[in-house]
């Protein structure tokens, strides 16, 4: 069995001694054996990879050291010095039973089965060097195609240029247009997508080696896009198949059915759907959004889906989509639900929001001996300590007569940043960690999938 000691400080160490206790319960089928050691250090969080070295003797009797989440300094050199290996745990005790679940039972967000088709609508009244920097930050963001989109009675001049710009950077690129010429002609340049092609402009597929994307002379016709999609596949040309997703509360639901249709017709058939058209025309916050039509796609075994960035609400709108992919797949693979895998999805509110109840915060603050200032929060709302006492308060306002800070500008200015962290913590049900800026998920920039911890 696995013997792991844990390093904290004298604060935290009773609620860390529950927290294994639960766990790892002695004499029960436990998963590791467990040793809990206050290294002379208040605080937990101020823990460094030095202070260990300088403070744990050697030899280690363990088979790896745990670290507080917020130790900071070289762990790998910490790891060498010890022989052992060492890792930051999460940063708050709470954690620490999903955290042993991770560890059991890694899932990997690296694969995805979804194409995402990210359009730049406007590309016409783009100058190239525009359009490649917005492709190139598309990429970025996990596009794996880049949509030219035309405009109705806006000439494309420079639509040459731009697929053969995209394509000397490694890009892929289609091009998504109603006139036929706009077509042809991304087709000979080189794109190698065309969006859309039904049984009348179908000849276009027949005159470039571009793979069409196949759409209905109608959404309603549907008869039309299989008539397509059985040509294409009698001429063992790769096509992607498209029922058009229409957008809420006008059809949304009827157009899902279409797409249900169309892998009952045809069961192998790559599928591609636009979620833009819901994404963009709905006003709501698009991470959630996203996550339902991402899951739908991987029930339906979609190869690829369209979205857009055009509305200021959809800026994240890639990033989320590829976020959400990888978590589909990670389930659908997996045979599991989409939870406990990322929060990267979860921008506005936390699964756990406030892991120390008031009553261990104010066990907590009657140690203190010091006059720093310590924020937490609860669902009772913030709460600001040190060795004056323990505050409690919804806005910041009301806690600010209670620091006595008038005569001290930095601490004024930094105490007004954290509390106002904490109230929009509180507001919204978010995890707060005094000194930390509090996580939207993948609504700000940050580590794309796969990098980052789930």
């Amino acid at each position: 069995m696995e013997s792991i000691l844990f390093l904290t400080g004298r604060l935290a160490e009773p609620s860390l001694r529950r927290v294994l206790a639960q766990i790892a319960p002695e004499g029960g089928d436990a998963p590791f054996r467990w040793e809990v050691r206050e290294i002379g250090l208040q605080v937990a969080g101020l823990m460094t990879a030095d202070m260990v070295r300088r403070r744990v003797a050697l030899p280690v009797a363990a088979d790896r050291v745990l670290l507080p989440g917020r130790c900071r300094g070289d762990v790998e050199a910490l790891a060498a010095h010890f022989g052992v290996p060492v890792q930051r745990g999460p940063e708050e005790l709470k954690d620490l039973p999903a955290f042993f679940r991770r560890q059991a039972h890694p899932v990997d967000l690296d694969a995805y089965a979804i194409a995402i088709f990210a359009e730049i609508v406007d590309a016409p009244r783009l100058a190239v060097d525009a359009i490649v920097a917005r492709a190139q930050a598309y990429a970025a963001d996990g596009a794996d195609v880049i949509d030219l989109g035309g405009l109705p009675d806006t000439p494309f001049p420079h639509l040459e240029d731009s697929v053969r710009a995209l394509k000397e950077r490694g890009l892929r690129v289609s091009v998504d247009s109603m006139d036929p010429g706009e077509l042809l002609r991304g087709g000979r340049a080189g794109a190698d997508y065309l969006l859309s092609l039904n049984l009348d402009t179908l000849w276009i597929a027949e005159e470039v080696e571009a793979t069409p994307v196949l759409v209905a002379r109608t959404p309603q016709d549907e008869a039309s896009l299989w008539a397509a999609v059985e040509r294409m596949e009698a001429a063992g040309r790769r096509y992607l198949a498209d029922a058009i997703l229409d957008p809420l509360p006008y059809g949304l639901l009827a157009s899902l059915v279409r797409y249900q249709r169309l892998r009952d017709r045809f069961p192998q058939a790559p599928i591609l759907m636009g979620v833009g058209n819901v994404t963009e025309l709905l006003e709501a916050d698009t991470s959630g959004i996203n996550a339902v039509m991402l899951g739908i796609a991987a029930e339906l075994g979609a190869s690829a889906v369209l979205t857009t960035q055009v509305s200021p609400h959809t800026r994240r709108a890639v990033r989320e989509a590829d976020w959400a992919r990888r978590i589909m797949h990670a389930a659908v693979s997996q045979r599991m639900l989409p939870k406990g895998l990322s929060d990267q999805l979860m921008t506005v509110h936390a699964k756990s929001p406030f892991p120390d109840a008031p009553e261990e915060i104010a066990a907590i603050a009657r140690e203190v001996r010091d006059p720093n200032f310590r924020v937490q929060v609860s669902p009772q709302g913030v709460h600001v300590y040190n060795r004056e006492g323990l505050r409690v308060a919804q806005d910041p306002f009301a806690l600010w007569p209670q620091l006595h800070l008038e005569h001290d500008a930095d601490h004024a200015f930094y105490m007004g940043v954290e509390t106002a962290r904490a109230q929009i913590a509180w507001q919204l049900g978010k995890r707060y960690v005094q000194d930390r800026p509090l996580d939207w998920g993948c609504a700000v920039d940050g580590e794309g999938p796969g990098k980052g911890s789930p």
